[in-house]
């Protein structure tokens, strides 16, 4: 081959370099365009994003938001047969009061928990808004990361609050006082619990280094799922039913954990539980629930 031939090839290759980077430009440049109409109306309220308090209310807000439809539909169940019938423990009676209790406790962890590490979270990462929103598809990947990180970290935090028994006494005990959980007891926890689970929450975000549009978008899924695991329904519809292969658990995973409690130790995925042994599934007859645990 010649000198010639070298160079002309090389240039060629070159060229097809440079088109695939032009080409990927645009296509980063493309994704980006979707979410820019939203980052800017987002970003728009800057003094609210940065305000101390945001996140402590974002948090709640949320929660109510999403908790809400449950209610609804506990309190008038029997007049929703479409929805009643997915309904888990069909024979468990709606209590008012329980509701009011679970909700007065997430009021007193937001104040008391979810302020003070959020003004020191920070103090530690000072906001800051970007131009440019992400890329949707590094959007979606950082908020499915997140969510396997945050799996980890509280999976095995998790396992070590059920295994330790002072631990479980002390901390834990308290959001297993209801057996057949409900959408409001995703948040019924103790003090100590909240501010691991909120630090668990930031730390996968800190991680990741996530745009703050992720961080929102990953909040409010990663809120809605612990919602939705707890919320005592088995719908054909839910997130469970949606991943494939049994990658997630669901509201039927999770009730199985409060009714025998050491087994499906993980919040939302399946792999740990599958990997240490704990994975107990969900049959529609019950028959796997048994005896409550402790």
């Amino acid at each position: 081959m010649t000198v010639q031939g070298t160079v002309l090839r090389h240039a060629a290759f070159s060229a097809e370099i440079s088109a695939a980077k032009i080409n990927m430009n645009s296509t980063c440049q493309a994704s980006s365009a979707y979410l820019q109409p939203l980052w800017n109306s987002v970003k728009n309220n800057e003094n609210l994003l940065k305000s101390c308090l945001f996140p402590t209310v974002f948090s709640f807000s949320v929660n109510f938001v999403l908790c809400l439809p449950f209610f609804l539909l506990d309190m008038l169940g029997p007049c929703f047969s479409f929805f009643h019938r997915y309904k888990i423990w069909k024979d468990e009676p709606f209590n008012l009061e329980v509701w009011w209790l679970c909700l007065k406790k997430i009021v007193c962890n937001h104040v008391v928990c979810v302020f003070p590490t959020s003004i020191l979270y920070g103090f530690m990462r000072p906001a800051y808004l970007p131009d440019e929103a992400p890329f949707l598809p590094k959007l979606i990947m950082d908020v499915v990361l997140g969510l396997l990180l945050f799996d980890t970290f509280y999976f095995f935090a998790h396992l070590g609050l059920h295994g330790v028994p002072w631990l479980y006494r002390n901390v834990h005990s308290l959001h297993h006082e209801q057996r057949k959980p409900f959408a409001l007891t995703s948040q019924y926890s103790n003090m100590l619990e909240i501010i691991f689970l909120h630090c668990f929450a930031l730390i996968a975000t800190y991680i990741l280094d996530c745009h703050p549009l992720t961080e929102i978008v990953f909040f409010i899924v990663n809120i809605w799922l612990a919602i939705e695991n707890h919320c005592g329904y088995n719908f054909p519809w839910a997130t469970h039913r949606l991943v494939p292969l049994g990658m997630f658990g669901g509201a039927p995973f999770h009730d199985l954990h409060h009714w025998r409690l050491k087994c499906n130790y993980a919040p939302y995925f399946t792999h740990w539980d599958r990997l240490f042994n704990t994975l107990i599934e969900y049959t529609e007859d019950k028959q796997n629930f048994g005896k409550t645990g402790y």
